[in-house]
């Protein structure tokens, strides 16, 4: 084998060995992403009552009677594997348990199935003359079946107001279903649609009501039974409204399924990017966990104020990520130190606080943190990339200010936010651009010597 080939080979088993690395390289960098997005993720995954993948709702679908041959009203109301998924704030002071509620594909208005309500299509429902217009676009619309009292009145946004509803798509799939929905309206608890019809409504009217999907589930739609841009076709019933219960009157019991319940609305809001309603989900939620805290109450049974907090601690992470997504740095960072306050070995706050100072040059108790939470999960490769980033912008000395902070990122791993400062250029006329004029003016010289031995 001559030179050349032993020179050749040697630079493609080089090349070969390169190109390993870089794979080994990559393939530890995803892992070390795959573990920053577990600790920034919503802290929901190990709670059994409902998290980020139980966030389209509350109620679970009870198992039917089993009949073999289904009827043909069956056939017209089929229910889905996400049936009954809506957020429901019951009346305390019911006992009826909930699973028990809605547990059959009958039809909640027997007296009231209409040619609009089995079978017209939504096209025609949405162009018809005889329905009212809710919304000057159009794409909300609803048609009186049963009016209330002339004397009675509607809910006005903020109340609590309890329907009973029913919802298909076009070809008559039922997909959300509730016989006593309450809700406070203007908080999210049910979608856009639901909301602008109950303030439309007086007590015991019995109302259709159409929605294009913009007031519904949009562009999203809800996995795995509405898709994406359908139109839902409701039947509404406004039971009762009143006031808003004021949180300190109810008991510890019922603010944290409140709170749960607003928590999982938010999970809900999160998982569509929808990030400034989920933020907005878990501050409510806060703000009824909260309340038997601030003045020691002495009537919490054992327990109870154990799992309030547990509560508080999961909206506080979910709202921190949330507020990452929006890019509130600092609010994200204050939320994390009040987690911290409530337990101070949340490996996820420890990171997140730690990752946020970092950025913000403050590295000493950014350190604390960031060793604390490997203590803790010394396995997590996240937490010691995220020490290694530390490590070399300590090492900067005098040049920290030189560096500007990269905004902390909710997923993926995030690049060492140093800003080098350019090389001042030396001041004075270039070598090159001498060297360059030199050659021009002797081709220019050698020109015209030529020129004139020719003549």
């Amino acid at each position: 084998m001559d030179a050349g080939q032993q020179v050749g080979k040697g630079e493609a088993e080089s090349h070969s060995k390169a190109g390993t690395d870089e794979a080994e390289e990559e393939k530890e960098e995803d892992e070390r992403e795959k573990e920053e997005q577990a600790l920034e993720r919503a802290d929901d995954r190990q709670d059994g009552g409902g998290g980020m993948e139980e966030a389209n709702g509350g109620a679970v679908c009870p198992a039917s009677d089993g009949e073999e041959v289904p009827t043909e009203e069956q056939r017209k109301m089929r229910k889905t594997s996400s049936f009954l998924k809506t957020v429901r704030f019951r009346d305390p002071s019911e006992t009826e348990p909930e699973e028990k509620r809605d547990s059959s594909v009958e039809n909640l208005f027997p007296d009231y199935e209409t040619e609009e309500w089995t079978s017209s299509s939504f096209e025609e429902l949405f162009m018809a003359q005889d329905w009212i217009n809710i919304t000057d676009d159009r794409l909300l619309r609803k048609k009186i079946q049963e009016p209330g009292a002339a004397e009675a009145q509607g809910p006005a946004w903020g109340q609590e107001v309890t329907l009973r509803m029913q919802g298909v798509l076009e070809d008559r799939m039922v997909v959300e279903k509730d016989s006593k929905l309450v809700f406070v309206i203007g908080e999210g608890d049910v979608n856009q649609a639901l909301e602008e019809c109950a303030i439309s409504m007086r007590k015991e009217e019995i109302a259709l009501l159409l929605a294009d999907s913009q007031y519904t589930y949009g562009l999203l739609g809800r996995e795995p039974d509405i898709p994406a841009w359908a139109p839902i076709l409701y039947q509404l019933q406004l039971l009762a409204f009143r006031d808003k219960p004021d949180p300190q009157t109810l008991l510890v019991a019922d603010c944290i399924r409140i709170g749960n319940h607003k928590r999982e609305r938010g999970n809900f809001f999160f998982q569509r990017e929808e990030y400034s309603m989920a933020a907005r989900a878990y501050c409510m939620a806060l703000d009824v966990l909260t309340i038997h805290t601030r003045g020691g109450d002495e009537c919490c049974q054992v327990g109870e104020e154990e799992e309030v907090n547990d509560q508080r601690v999961k909206c506080l992470n979910n709202l921190a990520t949330a507020q990452l997504k929006l890019e509130q740095f600092d609010e994200a960072l204050h939320t994390s130190r009040d987690v911290l306050f409530l337990d101070p070995l949340n490996v996820k706050a420890l990171f997140r606080a730690g990752k946020l100072l970092s950025d913000k040059g403050e590295y000493e108790e950014a350190m604390e943190l960031l060793k604390k939470a490997l203590k803790l999960e010394p396995t997590t490769k996240a937490i010691h990339a995220e020490l290694s980033k530390l490590v070399k912008r300590q090492s900067g000395g005098n040049e920290t200010q030189k560096w500007k902070a990269k905004p902390a990122q909710v997923l993926g791993d995030n690049i060492a936010p140093f800003v080098i400062p350019p090389k001042k250029k030396p001041s004075g006329i270039s070598w090159k651009f001498l060297l360059g004029a030199l050659v021009v003016a002797l081709g220019s010289l050698v020109t015209s010597v030529v020129l004139t031995a020719r003549n």
